[in-house]
């Protein structure tokens, strides 16, 4: 069952029934969902994205996927999964235009990395980011993340491969 992390400001915890219109306001802002998966999608789409995160990735435990809250309000959307693409387990995060510019995207990411490490006990974490999303590879670089390589999407784009690797210094942000 995902746990709820805290950190300095947020907290993450698993979404709840009541979420949806958050979840789908946050994934409908295209300044959002731009740098999300295959990109913005429909409505309906992200409304049964959210219902398949209750029937099917709560209930079969897949992986952990977490609203993000600061004083209550949700914030943002993070999840730490393993995926095929990169041969391990990759962070992904998101957050509503209004909470960039504080660093919380650097507290969300930070946790769930440790998280990893803590308690999935992984060594490598990875990150796939489209290589036009300068602040998500800014943000990456400056927690310890390092370019891997390159994929070429179907469409022509390119998709930097990321990954930070378990060192010794690693403190966890979540025993604060």
């Amino acid at each position: 069952m995902t746990p709820t992390l805290r950190t300095e400001r947020l907290l993450l915890e698993p979404y709840i029934p009541e979420d949806e219109e958050d979840f789908v306001a946050l994934f409908q802002d295209t300044r959002v969902s731009q740098w999300m998966g295959d990109g913005p999608a429909s409505e309906a789409a992200d409304r049964a994205l959210f219902g398949r995160i209750f029937t099917k990735v709560y209930a079969q435990e897949l992986f952990d996927v977490w609203a993000v809250r600061r004083d209550g309000l949700l914030v943002g959307h993070a999840e730490i999964k393993p995926t095929d693409v990169v041969g391990g387990h990759e962070i992904i995060y998101a957050l509503a235009p209004a909470a960039w510019g504080f660093g919380l995207g650097t507290e969300v990411a930070e946790a769930i990395v440790a998280y990893g490490f803590d308690i999935l006990g992984l060594t490598k974490v990875y990150a796939t980011v489209a290589a036009p999303n300068k602040a998500s590879l800014t943000l990456l670089d400056g927690i310890g993340f390092e370019h891997v390589r390159d994929i070429t999407e179907d469409d022509g784009s390119t998709t930097r491969v990321l990954a930070r690797h378990l060192a010794a210094s690693d403190k966890s942000p979540l025993a604060r």
